[in-house]
């Protein structure tokens, strides 16, 4: 069995990194080199184990005589395809059983290889399954962004499938109903007074009356009210 295969939290360390090697190479690449870059910051030696694992670096933090050729080259395409076979042997048993498929193996099956392979744990075998999903980015193997279902050790063996879920839309407010309650009814009775002045006439006056009818008043009960009102106010009949 090979060495337990590398890993780290993270991806971003492993590709600054590459990118900083491409532009240029220092003679040994060392944590202290990681710190002054600003690369992968308190995860140094994790960095440095993959670069050595891929054979990017020797044991003595130098740049391999195999890795020379490879990050001369200035087209992208040409330096992916290179670099890809600086992954391919140290994978060799990955890529033994998967072939070329193992450059996009979904997450689960990766992290069953390396656990079954290195007797590793969940949270190792994870982070070994997206570390070579990194390597095989660069490697130009693996889009950006490729979803992958992953099997927790916890989960029963059961996927975790996400769901993208329509908001609910809210049912417009309903207007309240218009009051029932009864309008005033306005009864204008014409009154006549004498003025009290010899030779004057009579001067005529509008009386204004408000009724405003119960809400819960039946039929008889307005009738009663109008019967009122027309035999006292307007007929005259009143004391």
């Amino acid at each position: 069995m090979a060495d337990k295969h590398p890993y780290m939290s993270g991806s971003g360390g492993v590709t600054q990194l590459v990118g900083q090697l491409r532009k240029a190479f220092p003679a040994t690449v060392t944590a202290d080199t990681l710190k002054k870059l600003g690369i992968a910051p308190q995860n140094e030696s994790f960095v440095l184990n993959i670069m050595k694992f891929i054979g990017v670096l020797d044991a003595e933090n130098k740049k391999t005589p195999a890795a020379g050729p490879v990050f001369n080259k200035h087209d992208n395409t040409e330096f992916q395809q290179e670099f890809a076979k600086l992954v391919t042997g140290p994978y060799r048993e990955l890529f033994d059983l998967h072939g070329e498929d193992a450059w996009t193996l979904p997450l689960d099956k990766l992290i069953s290889f390396f656990r079954n392979h290195d007797g590793t744990s969940d949270v190792v075998g994870k982070r070994q399954a997206t570390t070579f999903q990194t390597l095989a980015r660069i490697s130009g193997k693996l889009t950006e962004g490729v979803a992958a279902t992953v099997k927790s050790a916890s989960s029963g063996g059961g996927a975790k499938i996400v769901k993208k879920v329509s908001p609910v839309k809210k049912a417009a407010p309903v207007a309240p109903a218009p009051s029932l309650t009864p309008a005033p009814v306005h009864v204008q009775s014409p009154v006549q007074a004498n003025s009290g002045a010899a030779g004057a006439g009579s001067v005529g006056l509008t009386v204004r009356i408000e009724i405003n009818l119960p809400p819960g008043g039946d039929q008889a009960t307005y009738d009663a009210i109008f019967k009122s009102i027309r035999e006292n106010l307007l007929n005259g009949n009143g004391t």
